[in-house]
């Protein structure tokens, strides 16, 4: 199963910001000679330069996003058969002439990797809001948390030798490089997630900084305009129009 890439409301807003960003420049420059601020934040190669950061931290934004999204589809895909395929561990082994104190500790791990929150769950979580901290946490602490059981049904299977299944998919070596891939995956995510925070967090710094930020600069440039062309002009009135807004969250 593969999650396609949705834009959030935020990473819409976040994008409008830029793009007006941009039409306010381009108004500032129309202006001619006559715009001409003293503050060097506000003359125009400043504002062409901050225009440039905020599209470089957007697009750095959107590529890790997308590498978060896949690195999601494919942990959900590492772990997509593993409850059904701990069932089947737990029937194999308790045919296969063990004692009935393995059986009962067998039993009781499956029962906890079944119990884990369910993978349907945690996936619409993921889907819903990728860029909320709360719900990562609480998903990570779920696939965290059958990564656990599983090694633990895999310590249980290589501790009574008399577990020598036929079937491939249910031998030790088996499930043993199974565990290793999701691990691998778990980590690839974790670490995807990280670097896909990171990224929000260098865009909000450049978009929502409350001295220097994008949003800032607009409200300075409207200022400035109004001051040399006042408040009922027409050169005013073209920008003032023009919406800005901090967008909290992702």
């Amino acid at each position: 199963m593969t999650t396609p890439i949705k834009k959030s409301v935020s990473e819409t807003g976040h994008a409008k910001n830029v793009a007006n960003f941009q039409s306010l420049i381009s108004f500032c420059s129309g202006f001619g000679a006559i715009y001409n601020p003293s503050k060097e934040s506000l003359k125009i190669p400043q504002l062409q330069s901050l225009l440039q950061s905020a599209q470089d931290k957007m697009n750095s934004t959107i590529t890790h996003r997308t590498l978060f999204t896949n690195a999601t589809n494919s942990r959900r895909n590492a772990f997509a058969d593993l409850k059904p395929l701990s069932t089947k561990i737990t029937n194999a082994f308790a045919v296969s002439g063990v004692e009935q104190l393995g059986i009962s500790n067998m039993k009781s791990m499956n029962k906890k990797l079944q119990g884990t929150t369910s993978r349907k769950a945690s996936a619409t979580a993921e889907d819903s809001q990728p860029d909320t901290g709360k719900t990562i946490s609480t998903s990570q602490q779920s696939y965290d948390k059958m990564v656990e059981h599983f090694s633990s049904i895999i310590e249980i299977l290589i501790q009574n030798p008399a577990y020598n299944p036929n079937e491939n998919d249910l031998k030790v070596t088996s499930l043993q490089d199974k565990l290793s891939d999701m691990q691998t995956k778990n980590s690839e995510l974790i670490d995807a997630y990280t670097q896909y925070s990171n990224a929000m967090l260098e865009r909000n710094q450049v978009l929502y900084n409350p001295l220097s930020g994008l949003v800032q600069t607009s409200k300075e440039i409207k200022q400035y305009v109004k001051s040399i062309f006042g408040a009922s002009s027409p050169q005013f009135k073209q920008i003032n129009g023009i919406e800005f807004k901090v967008i909290k969250g992702g």
